[in-house]
C-alpha cells in the first residue's frame, strides 16, 4: 500500500460514543489542554540539563497521558492490506517517520539561513545537546507518545465529525505557542497535521504515535550538529 493511500483512505471502524460521554471527554481534553500547554511553556524556559527542565518535561508527559485516559476509550486503529484485510500498523508508519525526518532535514539546512528560525532552532537543541543523552531519550519519547494519546486520542474525538484533522492540529499548534518558540510552533504545524491525517484514516493512535516517535529518535540523533556552532557559546533561555 502506498505512503498516500494510508492518509487518504479511511478504513471501516465504529467509535460511536453517547452524547454524555462525549460532553465529558470535551471537558477533560479542555482543562487537560490549559494544564499541559503551561506546563510545556514553564518546561522550556528552564537551563538545559537541569532538575527544573527534566521533571517539567515529564511532567507535561504525565498530564498528556492521564488527560487522555481520563477522557474516555483510545483506540490503536487499523490499516489495509493489499487483500482488503486489515491489520494494526507498523511498518508503514515508521517509513513515514523517516520520510518526515528526511524533510525536515532538509528545510533545517535552509532554516540555518534564516535568523529568526536559526535562533529558535539553536535554543531547542540545545536541551538535547547538552543534556543527558539518557534523560534526553526518555523525555523525548515519553513527551513523543503522550501527545499522540492526548492530541490525536483524546482530543481529536472531542472536537467533532467536521473537520477534525483541521481543529486537532489548530489546538495541537496553539499549545506549542506557550514555547514562544516559532520553530517548534511551524513544526507542530506541519506534523501535526500528518498525525491527524494518520488518525483520521487508520482510526486510531497507533500510527501516528509510530510516526512521531521514529521522527522524533532521529531528530534527536541528526539535528543537534547542525546548530551546535552557536549553541556552544551561548545559550538563552526566553524572557
Amino acid at each position: 500500500m502506498s505512503l498516500l493511500r494510508t492518509l487518504v483512505d479511511k478504513v471501516p471502524r465504529d467509535h460511536l460514543q453517547s452524547d454524555a460521554a462525549f460532553h465529558r471527554r470535551r471537558r477533560v481534553v479542555a482543562g487537560v489542554s490549559l494544564a499541559g500547554a503551561a506546563l510545556l511553556g514553564k518546561s522550556l524556559s528552564t537551563e538545559p540539563d537541569s532538575r527544573e527542565f527534566y521533571g517539567l518535561t515529564l511532567g507535561v508527559a504525565a498530564t498528556w497521558t492521564a488527560g487522555a485516559f481520563a477522557s474516555g476509550p483510545l483506540h490503536l486503529g487499523w490499516e489495509q492490506t493489499h487483500d482488503a484485510g486489515l491489520r494494526r500498523p507498523v511498518v508503514t508508519p515508521v517509513v513515514l517517520g523517516v520520510g518526515a525526518f528526511g524533510a525536515f532535514y532538509g528545510a533545517a539546512l535552509v532554516a540555518r539561513r534564516i535568523p529568526v528560525l536559526d535562533r529558535a532552532l539553536t535554543h531547542i537543541l540545545a536541551f538535547a545537546d547538552q543534556g543527558s543523552a539518557p534523560l534526553v531519550t526518555l523525555t523525548t519519547f515519553a513527551n513523543g507518545a503522550a501527545e499522540e494519546v492526548f492530541f490525536r486520542g483524546a482530543l481529536y474525538a472531542a472536537v467533532g465529525t467536521e473537520n477534525p484533522v483541521a481543529k486537532s492540529t489548530a489546538v495541537y499548534a496553539l499549545a506549542t505557542t506557550a514555547t514562544r518558540n516559532p520553530a517548534l510552533v511551524l513544526a507542530g504545524s506541519v506534523m501535526g497535521t500528518l498525525f491527524a491525517l494518520q488518525r483520521r484514516a487508520s482510526g486510531g493512535i497507533q500510527a501516528p504515535l509510530l510516526t512521531h516517535l521514529t521522527w522524533s529518535g532521529l531528530m534527536l540523533r541528526y539535528m543537534p550538529p547542525l546548530f551546535r556552532r552557536a549553541g556552544e557559546d551561548e545559550v538563552q533561555t526566553p524572557a
